[in-house]
C-alpha cells in the first residue's frame, strides 16, 4: 500500500529525537541522551521529579547548552499555551485535560455542527485528540448549518460535560495556509520542486525543507512565508504516486474522505450480522423468482424485482430492497459513521463503502440461494403502466439468481429467457409506456467505464453501453422511490426527498441567448418543463447542432439534492419522489426505510444483541431532517468529484503512451482563454488554449460561446467536431492538452519553471491576457 496511513506521532521519528530517549527522572539517575527534549519527556520528568521543576532544573537534567536552552524556553511556552503545563517563571506543574482556553481547529461538520480538535496536539504515546463538538454563538452562524469551516483555527472556551468535550468559539484565528497534495520532483540543478496533483495549479512550488522526501514521491506539504509564490515545506510523504490503484488514493486524501472502519464499527456490525431472521415478523417472500440485475462488476446488491401478469392486462409486481434499517439502527456506531460518510464512493479499483465489509457486501447484499431480510414494495400496474397501489413490509427473501445486464439482455434477444424475466420486461414496456407520457427530460451522457487487470492496470477505458436491461431496472426502482415518498405523504411521516429544481431564471436566460444564435427563440412566458427540452432537440436534424444544443441545456440544469420540503423532481417530471432502492450504498435511503417502518409499524422484535432497540427514525432525525439532509447532499458532491477526478486521471494514464496523435474531438465548452475538447468515442476532457490558434486574433463572444477569428473568420464553438494533436497527458493531476495538428503554436509542458526577467530590482514575468485574444462579452463594446 503506497500510504502509510499510521497517524504522524505513531510512525518512527525522522530525526531520532521521539521517545526512543529514556524519558526518566531526577531520582532515577538515568540521564538521557543530550538534545532537545520531547513534551512527553519534559511532562514525565516534571511529574516524578522531587522537587519544583523549572526551566533550569530541566536543562540541567537533558544537558541542555546553548541555543538549545533558548529552544526549551520556546517549548515550554508553546506548552504552556496549549495547558500542558502551569506554573511560574521558575517552576512548572504538570496539567490534567484541556485548557480553559485554547486553539481547536475544526476537523468535521457533522450535520451542521463543527467538530473539532486541539489544534496542537502531539502526544508521543499516541493518544488520540479529543473530538470537541463546538457551540456556535457570534460568529455569524446562520439557518442550521456551521458558520465555521473545516480546517478552521477557533479560540475557544472548553469545558466537559456529561456527553463529552463541548468549546465555546470565541474568535476566529486566522487560517493556517492550506496543505498541498503533490509529487517530489528534482530539477537539473539539484533543486527539488512540489508538483501540484491539482490540475487547477499550473506551476510547481520550490521546496525549502524537504524532510527524508524522495524524488517521485507522493507528498503532503505546506506552504512557508507570505509572499505570492511561497516555498514549501514536506509535512507528510504518502507513498508512490503512479503505482497501480493509486489514483483513487489521491482522490480519497484530497477529499477527506472517510476510508477506515474502527474497531467498535466492525465489531457492532459483526454483532449485528448475527441477528436472526424470524418468519414470525416477516413476509415470506421465499417462493418468489426474485432475480437481481446488476453490473457484471457489482460488490453488493441493493435491489431485486418481480412480475406477473394480473389477468386484467396489467400486472403484480415486487420490488425487494435489502433491508439495511434492520442491522444499522440510529445511535449505534456504524449509524453515526455511516452518517458521517453520507454515501459509498465508487472507484474504478476500489469501493469506499458507506458500511462495514460483513454488511455491505455480504449480510445486507441480496445474494442468490441464500435467506435475506428485505424491504418489500408491492406494486400494482395498469396496461398504461400506471402504479393504480402499493404497499411495504418487511420480508425474508430468496433471489433466484443474479444476473448481469448484458447477460439479461441476450437472453431476451435470443429468445432463451426464462418466463419470469419475460414478464419483468412486459411489465417495463407498461412502465416505459407511462414514462414516455410523462416526457421526463431526455439526454444522452455517455459514462465512461475504465477496466483494470488483477494487478490495477488499465486494460480497457470505453463508453458504457446502454442497454434495455439497464432501463428495465431503472423504471422498476423510479416506480418504487415514488411509491415511498407517497407512502410516507400519506401518513403524512418525515420524508428525505430527491430534489431536482426547476432552472434558474438566471440560466434560462442565459440558454435563451444562446438559442438566439442558432435562430431558435426559448420563450420566457411559459412554463418550463422537460418535454419543452425534448421537443427542442427532436426538432434539430443536424448531429453537431443537436450536440451543441444538448450540451447547453444541460448546463442549465440545477443540480439535485436531498431535502425535508418538497419541490419536485423537474428531470424526471415526477411531483414526489424519494431515495429508497439503495440503502446499502446511501444514506438517504436509510433513513426512508426508517420512516417506512415507523409510519406502518414494521418494527421488528427487540434484538437480543447490545445494540439499539429501534430500527425506525431517531428522534433528532423526526424533529429536524434538514440538518442530515444537508450533510449527506455535500457528501454526494464530494464523492462524485472525487469519482470524477479518478476517471479523469485514469484517462489520462491511458493517454500517456499516445502524446502526438491526432484524435477525432468534439469541443465541450469555450471560454476566452481557449477551448475543451474531448475524444469522440473515449472522453477525456482537455484545453487547446488561445495562445496555441496562432498569431490571429480571436474575439469571444459570450452570448453565443464562441471564438472567433478576426481576420479569417474561423469559429470555435460547442459540439464542433474537429481533428486535434494530444499535446499533453498528466496522470497525476488528469490534465489533458491538445493542439491544431497544422499550424498555431505548441503547448508549454506544464510544471516548467516560470522564466523571469529583471526589471529595477524585482522579477517580473509577463502579465495580461494572451495578445490574440480580444474579449466580445455584454458589456461595453
Amino acid at each position: 500500500m503506497p500510504f502509510d496511513k499510521r497517524p504522524a506521532h505513531n510512525r518512527p521519528a525522522r530525526n531520532g529525537s521521539s521517545g526512543s530517549r529514556s524519558s526518566g527522572s531526577r531520582s532515577s539517575g538515568a540521564r538521557p541522551a543530550p538534545g532537545l527534549p520531547t513534551r512527553k519527556q519534559i511532562l514525565d520528568f516534571i511529574q516524578n521529579s522531587t522537587e519544583p521543576a523549572g526551566k533550569r532544573e530541566i536543562s540541567r537534567h537533558f544537558g541542555l547548552k546553548g541555543n538549545e536552552k533558548i529552544q526549551l524556553k520556546a517549548l515550554l511556552k508553546d506548552m504552556a499555551e496549549e495547558g500542558l503545563i502551569d506554573g511560574k517563571r521558575t517552576a512548572f506543574h504538570k496539567m490534567g485535560g484541556l485548557p480553559k482556553v485554547t486553539v481547536l481547529r475544526v476537523v468535521d461538520i457533522d450535520e451542521g455542527e463543527a467538530i473539532a480538535v486541539p489544534d496542537t496536539w502531539q502526544p508521543e504515546d499516541g493518544t488520540p485528540p479529543p473530538r470537541i463538538r463546538l457551540v456556535e454563538k457570534g460568529l455569524g452562524k446562520r439557518g442550521g448549518g456551521s458558520a465555521l469551516r473545516k480546517g478552521d483555527r477557533v479560540l475557544s472556551r472548553t469545558e466537559e460535560s456529561a456527553t463529552g468535550w463541548r468549546a465555546f468559539p470565541m474568535k476566529k484565528l486566522e487560517l493556517r495556509s492550506e496543505q498541498i497534495l503533490g509529487v517530489v520532483e528534482i530539477d537539473g540543478g539539484g533543486k527539488p520542486w512540489l508538483a501540484p496533483v491539482d490540475k487547477r495549479i499550473r506551476n510547481s512550488s520550490p521546496i525549502s525543507d524537504l524532510g527524508e522526501a524522495k524524488a517521485g514521491e507522493l507528498v503532503l506539504g505546506v506552504p512557508i512565508g507570505r509572499s505570492a509564490r511561497p516555498s514549501v515545506k514536506v509535512t507528510e510523504v504518502l507513498g508512490e504516486p503512479l503505482a497501480p490503484k493509486s489514483f483513487s488514493l489521491i482522490a480519497i486524501h484530497k477529499h477527506g474522505i472517510p476510508n477506515h472502519f474502527t474497531e467498535e464499527n466492525i465489531a457492532e456490525a459483526e454483532t449485528a450480522a448475527k441477528l436472526p431472521l424470524s418468519p414470525d415478523h416477516r413476509e415470506d417472500l421465499r417462493h418468489l423468482p426474485i432475480v437481481a440485475i446488476d453490473p457484471s462488476d457489482a460488490r453488493d446488491h441493493d435491489d431485486a424485482i418481480w412480475a406477473q401478469p394480473d389477468g386484467q392486462g396489467g400486472f403484480d409486481a415486487l420490488v425487494a430492497i435489502a433491508d439495511v434499517s434492520f442491522y444499522v439502527r440510529p445511535g449505534g456506531q456504524i449509524d453515526r459513521e455511516a452518517r458521517r460518510r453520507g454515501n459509498s464512493v465508487y472507484f474504478p479499483d476500489r469501493v469506499v463503502p458507506m458500511l462495514p465489509e460483513v454488511l455491505s457486501a455480504d449480510v445486507c447484499s441480496l445474494r442468490s440461494g441464500e435467506d435475506r431480510a428485505a424491504m418489500a414494495c408491492h406494486l400494482k400496474i395498469d396496461a398504461e403502466g400506471k402504479i393504480t397501489d402499493w404497499r411495504f413490509t418487511r420480508a425474508i427473501v430468496r433471489i433466484d439468481e443474479v444476473i448481469a445486464y448484458e447477460e439479461a439482455q441476450s437472453r431476451i434477444d435470443e429468445g432463451r429467457a426464462q418466463e419470469h424475466l419475460t414478464n419483468l420486461w412486459a411489465a417495463w414496456k407498461a412502465l416505459a409506456t407511462a414514462r414516455a407520457n410523462r416526457d421526463p427530460l431526455e439526454l444522452e451522457l455517455p459514462e465512461r467505464r475504465v477496466k483494470l487487470d488483477e494487478k490495477g492496470r488499465i486494460t480497457e477505458i470505453a463508453i458504457r453501453e446502454r442497454l434495455d436491461a439497464h432501463r428495465v431496472v431503472e423504471d422498476f426502482m423510479i416506480a418504487a422511490n415514488v411509491a415511498a415518498a407517497k407512502a410516507l405523504e400519506a401518513k403524512v411521516a418525515p420524508v428525505v426527498y430527491r430534489i431536482h429544481e426547476t432552472p434558474s431564471r438566471e440560466k434560462l436566460m442565459a440558454l435563451k441567448d444562446y438559442l438566439a444564435t442558432f435562430g431558435k427563440k426559448l420563450a420566457m412566458g411559459q412554463v418550463i418543463t422537460p418535454s419543452l427540452f425534448n421537443r427542442m432537440l427532436k426538432d434539430v436534424t443536424d448531429e453537431t447542432e443537436k450536440a451543441l444544443i444538448m450540451e447547453a441545456v444541460l448546463r442549465s440544469q440545477t443540480q439535485a439534492y436531498y431535502g425535508p420540503a418538497n419541490a419536485g423532481h423537474f428531470g424526471l417530471a415526477l411531483a414526489s419522489y424519494a431515495h429508497f432502492t439503495s440503502p446499502i450504498r446511501r444514506y438517504a435511503d436509510l433513513l426512508v426505510h426508517r420512516a417506512l417502518v415507523d409510519a406502518y409499524g414494521l418494527e421488528q422484535s427487540k434484538p437480543q444483541a447490545d445494540i439499539p432497540a429501534l430500527s425506525g427514525l431517531s428522534d433528532r432525525d423526526r424533529e429536524d431532517l434538514g440538518r442530515v439532509s444537508d450533510a449527506i447532499s455535500q457528501a454526494e458532491r464530494r464523492a462524485m468529484e472525487a469519482e470524477r477526478e479518478t476517471i479523469d486521471r485514469y484517462v489520462a494514464a491511458w493517454l500517456a503512451s499516445r502524446v502526438g496523435e491526432v484524435f477525432d474531438t468534439r469541443i465541450t465548452g469555450v471560454q476566452k482563454f481557449g477551448f475543451f475538447a474531448t475524444i469522440v468515442g473515449l472522453g477525456g476532457d482537455g484545453l487547446v488554449p488561445v495562445s496555441t490558434l496562432g498569431d490571429e486574433r480571436f474575439t469571444y463572444d459570450e452570448k453565443a460561446q464562441v471564438l472567433v477569428g478576426d481576420e479569417t473568420g474561423t469559429t470555435f464553438s460547442i459540439g464542433q467536431i474537429l481533428k486535434l494533436r494530444l499535446a499533453e497527458a498528466n496522470p497525476l493531476t488528469g490534465a489533458l492538452k491538445y493542439e491544431l495538428p497544422e499550424g498555431g503554436g505548441r503547448i508549454e509542458p506544464r510544471g516548467n519553471k516560470p522564466m523571469l526577467k529583471h526589471k529595477g530590482k524585482y522579477a517580473v514575468g509577463q502579465r495580461g491576457r494572451p495578445k490574440n485574444i480580444r474579449h466580445q462579452g455584454r458589456g461595453k463594446r
